[in-house]
């Protein structure tokens, strides 16, 4: 397929990044479409994984898991936004964002995207094999998730909330690739990433609400509209008191509550000072959930060994 200029106007899409500099034409569109240029995603996918792994453990966290893990979230993310842009296809050519990314804009076919499906799906699975039975079946699962999130947002103003069942499946498998099942504190961690992800992610839906009211997909940055900041205000209270029910449940000590006050202190910045009307303040501060994902892996594994 012959590609297509890419759109003008507000896009996420780096231009001329390592992509562009360092890697062959050919394979280009396919590290797009698994967003490789665009890790937030990746880090927003791996730190539930890192949480409950840390959390699950008697002292330090298994490094091995981590890279395990590190490997398996840059692979099913890519397969989820793969997924993601098969099925939206037709959405993202009408929305300013998102219609350069490979499929709309003609450098991918659809045979071509589900070939390189297939193959991340692959990955996927020789990662998740390294672990406990009871890892590789929840594991597993989480594929019902990724395949029917993306049809969310053409049927409720919820998307959001089946993204943060999708994206912080992790802190089940996490915990369980630890102690080998699931116990209370991973369920109370698993709770507190979904409500994570309904601010973040609202936040992230604002730089597309023209066109998403144009077009008819739903979010929660339309339906909560006006009113957006202080959900969000209310989405980060149970996360951080979720996270600290987590860290409590599982043990851990003064120094986890200690240092959450300074991840706490990042969301209520992070919502004080975003601007739902500005497409790239609306990318920062969505970015910007990788320092608290730190935050709250540092607080977790100071609370265990010291």
């Amino acid at each position: 397929m012959t590609a297509l200029p890419p759109a003008a106007g507000f896009t996420d899409i780096p231009a001329d990044g390592w992509i562009d500099r360092w890697m062959p034409a050919a394979v280009r569109p396919y590290l797009r479409l698994a967003r490789l240029d665009r890790p937030i995603g990746t880090w927003l996918l791996l730190f539930p994984c890192w949480w409950s792994a840390a959390l699950a453990a008697p002292g330090w966290p298994d490094l091995w898991f981590f890279a395990l893990f590190a490997v398996g979230a840059v692979v099913m993310r890519g397969a989820g936004c793969t997924v993601n842009d098969i099925l939206d296809r037709k959405f993202d050519a009408m929305v300013e964002r998102t219609r350069s990314r490979p499929i709309p804009s003609g450098q991918v076919s659809v045979k071509q995207a589900l070939a390189f499906l297939a193959l991340q799906l692959l990955l996927g699975l020789l990662v998740l094999v390294q672990f406990n039975l009871a890892t590789i079946g929840w594991g597993a699962l989480s594929l019902v998730l990724v395949f029917t999130y993306p049809l969310m947002k053409r049927i409720t103003w919820w998307p959001q909330a089946f993204l943060g069942l999708t994206f912080n499946w992790g802190a089940l498998v996490g915990w369980t690739a630890v102690r080998g099942q699931l116990d209370t504190p991973a369920l109370v961690l698993y709770a507190a990433g979904i409500v994570w992800t309904l601010g973040y992610d609202t936040i992230y839906a604002h730089q597309d609400k023209e066109d998403d009211a144009r077009i008819g997909v739903k979010s929660t940055a339309l339906r909560l509209g006006e009113q957006s900041k202080i959900w969000i205000y209310g989405f980060y209270t149970l996360t951080f008191g979720g996270l600290l029910a987590a860290g409590l449940l599982a043990g851990l000590s003064g120094w986890f509550r200690l240092l959450m006050g300074a991840a706490c202190l990042h969301l209520a910045w992070q919502v004080a000072a975003w601007n739902p009307d500005d497409q790239n303040d609306c990318l920062a501060k969505f970015k910007s959930n990788r320092h608290f994902g730190w935050l709250v892996l540092a607080a977790i594994v100071a609370g265990r060994v010291l």
